[in-house]
């Protein structure tokens, strides 16, 4: 059990180049093969957690690898889209790159604070990840870009922000904080509740 969540962080970073290869190969016939690696991307995302922090091996370096390995599989699924999709990803071209600004921002605002960066796993951050599926689902599976993109990029902001709290509110480094509010309990020198399927 303790090899698992190894195993699944593994098996997500070996996902983002077999997606951009299928990407570019099949175009338009690879659709449905790129949208069922999705979901086992995101229930590797989702059980990685669950399994560590179960069998006790959710340290430091495990959950800092998951996060870079998380960047890693939704930029692949990004690239993906922009290859199949390059007219949908031109037209929200604003939308993505204040995306892209605002992801690098945790990391510029991280590591000037703590010299490292982020690793919150926040809940706002963990339902982001889902719409970002359900996104990505539409457009790379029907190349539709519609309510759920911007229920994607409404989460983007959202989360954003608690993490921007999380980092400004955390007197030293630590990883998954639930939210800005544990992030300030923390800073009050006050214990925290984790819930042990969703984080800590």
């Amino acid at each position: 059990m303790k090899n698992v969540p190894f195993l699944l962080i593994g098996f997500r970073f070996l996902l983002a180049p077999v997606m951009i290869t299928l990407a570019y190969v099949y175009e338009d016939d690879v659709r449905l093969p790129l949208v069922i690696l999705l979901l086992l991307g995101i229930l590797s995302d989702i059980f990685d957690g669950i399994v560590a922090r179960n069998a006790g091996v959710s340290t430091e370096k495990l959950r800092r690898m998951d996060s870079q390995t998380d960047l890693l599989f939704w930029v692949s699924a990004g690239w993906c889209a922009w290859v199949l999709n390059p007219g949908i990803v031109l037209h929200n071209k604003y939308a993505i790159i204040m995306i892209f600004v605002m992801e690098g921002l945790t990391y510029l605002f991280s590591i000037l604070k703590f010299g490292k960066e982020t690793c919150t796993h926040a809940f706002l951050s963990k339902i982001w990840g889902l719409t970002l599926f359900i996104a990505f689902f539409g457009i790379i599976g029907f190349g539709y870009a519609g309510w759920t993109f911007t229920l994607a990029v409404a989460f983007a902001l959202i989360s954003h922000l608690d993490v921007y709290l999380i980092i400004f509110f955390l007197p030293r480094w630590t990883h998954d904080v639930p939210s800005c509010y544990h992030a300030w309990l923390i800073r009050k020198g006050k214990d925290i509740k984790r819930n042990r399927f969703f984080n800590g």
